[in-house]
């Protein structure tokens, strides 16, 4: 009997350590190329969309070939070399570790992180000559929402995306030295990640905009994805703050170096006497309510999904009220707001003197309190759904390996 338990005690440890599939950890502690490239290609596009939409403040619609556009496309080619070395040296090669550690499409195998930065490199790309045609059939500057600038947004989103879950992939099996050092990039790569979602919403965060409801919905939306997904994958006590903080770093540094190189319009009407490159706004200080989810994480863990996107939802959109009223009064209505360090003397060479935001006023939305409340409330709602997917992406990103 003593003899039979010994021989199914063998079987069982025998099968355990025999799983269906392996896919092997890294236990080397270099960073591979691939994953500096990534967030090369991630820096070389967010510096290039900056420079990009205060070149149309300042200069006007110009050719294609301005720095700024190529330094942006140049962040696609990069994505599209290390995602096409990937998959063709995966599908093709002969290491049998980088093909368990890989996924199948269409015959071809690679990182799945691999294969969507590929696909945000070929819609940037593809972008550039619709945009061209868009500016030729409608117009020589237009908004900075339009279909080409939502099909080069969506591919930009698959490369920022795409390189952290590539990085995911490498950190998840990764020693914890190893894990440190990628976990670092992860940040760096999801502070790029919101810096993306602020430009693209610019054209409803202006400072005129901040005692309005829509201000605090358009900001909320799809906040929670990003911040909630990617701190629940990293494992950083910081995550949301270090994202945010990135964000609110970047947009200051191109505040304040961006209008030290001369430059003015090279398109009319011209209504602002400009003479320097126009930066984008001050950054929105979306970095405290994240550093308050960060606070008060630890004591809401281990309560239910929904009750967590609910308490982050509403904390959320309360704190960024609380902080962002009396700072859009500020620079709205303060003189001291009009230097160099808030920006607010700075205006694109189209705008109209009519307009509230040069006029320094502030645009009047929500006609009754009793809208303006309906309207937070919605806010609110958006949050705690936003809060709520985004916590189910971190919980499917946690368990990335390929």
């Amino acid at each position: 009997m003593l003899k039979q338990r010994k021989e199914m005690s063998t079987v069982t440890v025998s099968h355990s350590a025999a799983p269906a599939r392996f896919i092997p950890s890294v236990k080397t502690g270099s960073i591979p190329w691939y994953i500096w490239f990534s967030v090369t290609a991630a820096a070389c596009i967010m510096s290039g969309l900056y420079w990009d939409i205060s070149w149309h403040e300042t200069i006007g619609r110009d050719t294609f070939w301005t720095p700024a556009h190529l330094l942006i496309q140049f962040g696609a080619v990069l994505a599209g070399i290390y995602s096409a070395y990937l998959i063709f040296s995966t599908t093709f090669g002969n290491d049998p570790a980088a093909r368990e550690a890989a996924v199948n499409v269409l015959g071809f195998r690679g990182p799945l992180g691999a294969f969507i930065c590929a696909w945000g490199g070929a819609a940037m790309i593809i972008s550039a000559p619709f945009d061209n045609w868009w500016h030729n059939a409608y117009g020589l500057d237009v908004k900075i929402i339009s279909p080409p600038h939502t099909l080069l947004a969506m591919g930009i989103a698959g490369i920022m995306w795409g390189s952290v879950i590539l990085i995911l992939g490498q950190m998840n099996r990764a020693d914890s030295e190893l894990r440190r050092r990628l976990q670092r990039l992860l940040l760096c790569t999801g502070g790029f990640i919101i810096a993306q979602d602020m430009m693209f919403k610019l054209e409803f965060t202006n400072r005129v905009l901040m005692h309005t409801a829509v201000f605090y919905f358009v900001v909320t939306l799809g906040m929670g994805v990003m911040l909630e997904g990617i701190a629940r994958a990293s494992g950083y006590r910081w995550t949301r703050t270090a994202m945010t903080g990135f964000y609110t770093l970047f947009f200051l540094l191109g505040l304040w170096v961006l209008p030290l190189f001369p430059a003015e319009p090279k398109l009319g009407p011209v209504y602002q006497h400009v003479t320097h490159m126009v930066s984008l706004h001050f950054p929105i200080l979306i970095v405290v309510p994240a550093f308050v989810l960060d606070l008060i994480f630890p004591r809401i863990k281990d309560r239910n999904k929904w009750v967590q996107a609910a308490i982050e939802g509403v904390v959320f959109v309360l704190v960024l009220l609380a902080v962002t009223w009396p700072l859009g009064s500020f620079l709205v209505q303060s003189t001291a707001a009009r230097n160099w360090f808030f920006g607010t003397q700075q205006f694109a060479y189209f705008l109209d003197p009519t307009l509230a935001s040069v006029r320094n006023v502030f645009y009047v939305a929500d006609k009754t309190v009793g809208i303006f409340l309906f309207k937070m409330g919605l806010a609110i709602i958006g949050g705690i759904l936003s809060t709520r997917v985004g916590i189910a992406w971190g919980g499917w990103l946690a368990k990335v390996r390929r």
